[in-house]
């Protein structure tokens, strides 16, 4: 088996000698082997564990073995618990779902982190069969045809060519042991009921089945190619982002063939479903502020455009600055102060992502949170209160934006609405000695 796992990888151009690959390892059979044939390819590598926290102390179980395996194999270890029940509730989508999200993110905050090269799972034929299964049984597009792909991006799959009996007949010739998951046999998750129920029906009438779906997904992949070519130029026709919020110009889309099919493969990288686009484009010709919800996603219909956010996952809670804090630190945004004497030249910097305001006007501390429904300032050049969310339609700010404004108050007083404009009664004026600067990095 390594010889055909070093043949894939070099056919498939996976991983060059140089790579470093974060491997996602669940204690499981098909991970375990995935590692034992990386450390005999000697190929650089780390171990990624999730600890979902479903099994119970079975799960603890889990960790611990993935740890030993990682000090057999002399390399990296990661690993995070995740509240994954609780995350499933409160973003009402399903367990596996939640799974998914949860471990993905990490995995790319672990690769940007400490730089490594790509991702990679432990999925093998049976899985793609599963897969194209579940997805024809549940309702697909193209790419739900294709089943799990050999490489997505920075993800890898370079065990995607073997079947599960090669996967144990390796196991057991190498004498590997490995940790079995209880709940692979509960039917209660629908995978499970597809591999123990619907398969070996199915086997009997194709017993080749795994090696047919593989061709066809080979053949669905090369037709999809072309398709998606045609849809990344439409991507960089009309939509573009600023590096956190999505913009696509819905009124070309208006314009195409098959509108609700390509807006389907456009929005698909924000986990929006075909019966969800059918009900945004419904929306086109209707009044702007419609908001659409994805398991990570939140799309509303502005006035020419949809905006898309990341939905905020974890909730924003307040920081308290005190006058020693030179830079504070949120998941979007950084803010930098510096309080100095004002130099008789000085010129106030006029750009949104500066606040200048006179020093001995501010009373510390401060607090930084999210705007609410009732906040109000005065903008600056006016003498007069103003509703913020009044503010905001004026400037023309999209709802899902709107909810993610901060503000950074004083006394209980609004002195800049971030990365907007700050409040005329802290400006600077000709009688400022002492300026406060306050400089915002996204």
């Amino acid at each position: 088996m390594l010889d055909e796992f070093l043949t894939f990888i070099n056919n498939k151009n996976l991983i060059n000698s140089s790579d470093k690959v974060l491997l996602a390892v669940s204690g499981g059979m098909d991970s375990v082997v995935m590692c034992d044939l990386f450390s005999k390819a000697k190929i650089d590598f780390a171990i990624a564990h999730c600890n979902f926290g479903l099994r119970g102390e079975e799960s603890n179980e889990d960790e611990t073995f993935v740890k030993k395996l990682s000090i057999k194999y002399k390399v990296p270890f990661f690993v995070t618990t995740f509240q994954t029940a609780e995350f499933a509730e409160n973003e009402k989508v399903s367990i596996q779902m939640a799974a998914r999200i949860l471990r993905y993110q990490w995995f790319e905050k672990l690769r940007v982190q400490h730089q490594f090269d790509y991702i990679a799972t432990a999925h093998h034929q049976n899985d793609v069969l599963e897969t194209v299964l579940l997805n024809l049984t549940k309702g697909t597009g193209i790419a739900g045809m294709h089943g799990i792909q050999i490489k997505n991006g920075v993800i890898i799959r370079p065990i995607w060519f073997a079947e599960k009996e090669k996967i144990f007949d390796y196991v057991v010739e190498n004498q590997i042991i490995w940790r079995e998951d209880s709940s692979n046999e509960s039917n209660k998750y629908q995978r499970n009921l597809i591999r123990n129920e619907v398969v070996p029906l199915l086997k009997q009438i194709n017993p080749n089945l795994e090696q047919t779906i593989q061709q066809t997904v080979e053949r669905i992949a090369a037709v999809e190619e072309i398709f998606y070519q045609e849809i990344e130029m439409l991507r960089k026709q009309i939509v573009w982002s600023d590096g956190k919020v999505f913009f696509v110009n819905y009124k070309a889309i208006q314009t195409l063939s098959q509108p609700i099919v390509k807006l389907t493969e456009l929005l698909k990288l924000f986990n929006f479903t075909y019966q969800q686009c059918q009900e945004i484009f419904a929306s086109f010709d209707k009044e702007p502020g419609r908001t659409f919800l994805s398991p990570t996603h939140e799309l509303v219909k502005d006035r020419t455009e949809l905006v898309i956010t990341l939905k905020n996952l974890t909730s924003f809670e307040s920081r308290v600055i005190e006058a020693n804090d030179t830079k504070v630190r949120t998941d979007n945004f950084q803010l930098d102060f510096e309080i100095f004497d004002r130099p008789e030249d000085y010129k106030v910097p006029t750009a949104k992502k500066y606040a200048c305001l006179d020093a001995d006007k501010v009373r510390f501390p401060l607090q930084l949170r999210k705007y609410k429904e009732g906040d109000w300032f005065c903008p600056l050049g006016m003498n007069k209160k103003k509703l913020i969310s009044d503010f905001l339609t004026d400037q023309k700010v999209p709802l899902n934006l709107k909810k993610e404004t901060y503000l950074l108050t004083s006394n209980g007083s609004t002195m800049w609405v971030v990365n907007q404009r700050v409040d005329d009664r802290f400006k600077v004026t000709d009688k400022t000695t002492r300026i406060l600067l306050i400089e915002c990095f996204s």
